[in-house]
């Protein structure tokens, strides 16, 4: 784990072992302070260490002098998430799937606005598309330690599993005539929202297992945001709608 923000919320949320922290001699401030502290109530070991000497283990570009040893994540599968889908009572999941999606970056600022919104899950495919990485920790500013993240064989037999469960899976999609702010009771139901990779967008068997197909109005020049931006504006929009109902 790398970043003083995502070593913090790794300590703060005691879910993994953390083994030691590193930081770089000059690194320095509140976030650093914290982080000290931390460690301290979690009886982790604590090592200063020239900032080149870090920098050479990190495996993100800019680690910010800040890096922690931890066991990994444990690996959740579809199963996982259906079991986290309530039967009875009033609480409803909120899921989000990513199609393909391979930029690290994305992936981490998505991780970051799906805990924001209150996402119990997300699903990723186990092939083709970019899972948690140092790199995504960083950019998830520890989103990682919260928000449950699931591997998926294969994404299109996965939904078919979530929609058997009463789940509604309401694609994004720019050429989509159906306005996303037009989702109404939906958002408010068990709900998956399902976002395409970069640039393709959804594919095909991902697009024809979804109950609805929503779009973003775009009312400037450009035709489309990329899957970070789509994926904060669709779950808060889902987020919305369900805290009109409290």
């Amino acid at each position: 784990m790398e970043g003083r923000q995502a070593v913090r919320e790794l300590l703060l949320a005691g879910r993994r072992r953390v083994h030691e922290v590193l930081l770089a001699h000059d690194a320095d401030g509140d976030a650093v302070e914290d982080i000290v502290e931390l460690a301290r109530e979690r009886r982790t070991t604590v090592r200063r260490v020239p900032r080149a000497e870090l920098e050479s283990q990190a495996r993100s570009e800019a680690p910010q002098g800040v890096l922690a040893r931890a066991v990994p994540l444990g690996e959740l599968g579809v199963d996982d998430v259906l079991a986290g889908i309530p039967s009875a009572g009033p609480t409803r999941a909120f899921l989000v799937a990513l199609d393909g999606v391979t930029d690290p970056g994305n992936l981490g600022a998505v991780l970051r606005c799906c805990d924001g919104a209150g996402v119990d899950a997300v699903l990723l495919p186990k092939h083709r598309a970019v899972h948690v990485s140092p790199t995504v920790a960083k950019a998830a500013a520890g989103a990682i330690e919260h928000v449950a993240i699931a591997l998926a064989p294969g994404l299109p037999s996965a939904l078919e599993r979530l929609k058997a469960a009463g789940v509604w899976l309401v694609g994004l999609d720019d050429a989509a005539e159906r306005s996303l702010f037009d989702l109404g009771a939906l958002a408010t139901d068990h709900v998956c929202l399902v976002l395409g990779a970069e640039g393709a967008g959804l594919s095909r068997l991902v697009r024809e297992r979804c109950d609805v197909v929503a779009s973003i109005p775009m009312l400037g020049q450009l035709s489309s945001l990329n899957v970070s931006a789509a994926a904060a504006l669709a779950c808060y929009e889902v987020a919305r709608a369900r805290l009109g109902t409290r």
